[in-house]
């Protein structure tokens, strides 16, 4: 997208609103991108060079400033991951060097929000590189798959894969698989690594530290018991 000649005239994030204050038609569409969020959280925690949006406004026409979309997440690299105390407003595309988001994720729920066409020609405009359509309800309806992941080519978006689909740009894959997040076990959206093996939610973290922990302390016991058979006292060592 080319910088428009009237840069100092667009409004900055905090004279644009920060969404679109409509409510979320159900609670999938606000865990499916948190839970994406909290696992690159964890595996990017040494990394400053991107943002992970929920449900936050993307601020993309010179044309019409104050006119946004509000994708469910997004995902952008190059970009600052803090870039005031408070965090972002927005993504406000000429306050973001003109990055776009690499990667879009959709939540489709009862209402039909035209996912499959109108937005998926605003992300074409944005110039959204990867855009993946998450529909475990309603797919049937929608004549689609449950999990889609479309590439940009040219000026298209070209559906790529119905199962997990590997990201160059994000040295990962995005992909369904049964896990537990917020004490919820189902089918979420998660990454993976190249070998194909999905990351951890918090919760799974958790569990596993718990895990390690007990088998520690299993171990010791362990140890406490065959030097007690052998007649050492464990204190002294």
């Amino acid at each position: 997208m080319e910088n428009p000649i009237a840069l100092p005239l667009l409004p900055t994030a905090a004279e644009l609103p920060d969404s679109d204050d409509c409510p979320v038609d159900n609670e999938l569409q606000n865990l499916v991108p948190n839970l994406l969020l909290a696992i690159l959280s964890a595996i990017w925690s040494d990394r400053q060079d991107w943002f992970f949006g929920v449900d936050m406004g993307i601020y993309y026409l010179p044309t019409a400033p104050r006119k946004a979309i509000v994708p469910d997440g997004f995902l952008s690299l190059g970009v600052e991951r803090r870039r005031q105390p408070s965090g972002r407003l927005s993504y406000v595309l000429w306050e973001e060097n003109w990055i776009p988001p690499t990667l879009v994720v959709e939540v489709v729920s009862q209402t039909y929000d035209g996912e499959y066409d109108i937005k998926l020609g605003k992300y074409l405009d944005l110039g959204v590189l990867y855009y993946a359509i998450y529909n475990p309800d309603y797919w049937q309806r929608d004549n689609h798959a449950p999990f889609e992941v479309y590439q940009r080519f040219d000026d298209k978006f070209i559906l790529q894969s119905q199962e997990k689909f590997w990201i160059p740009e994000l040295q990962l894959a995005i992909g369904v698989a049964a896990g537990i997040y917020k004490g919820w076990e189902r089918e979420w959206l998660f990454w993976f690594d190249r070998a194909g093996d999905r990351f951890s939610s918090p919760d799974e973290r958790v569990e596993q530290a718990q895990q390690r922990a007990e088998q520690a302390e299993q171990a010791l016991q362990d140890l406490q018991n065959r030097l007690k058979q052998r007649g050492i006292d464990s204190d002294s060592l």
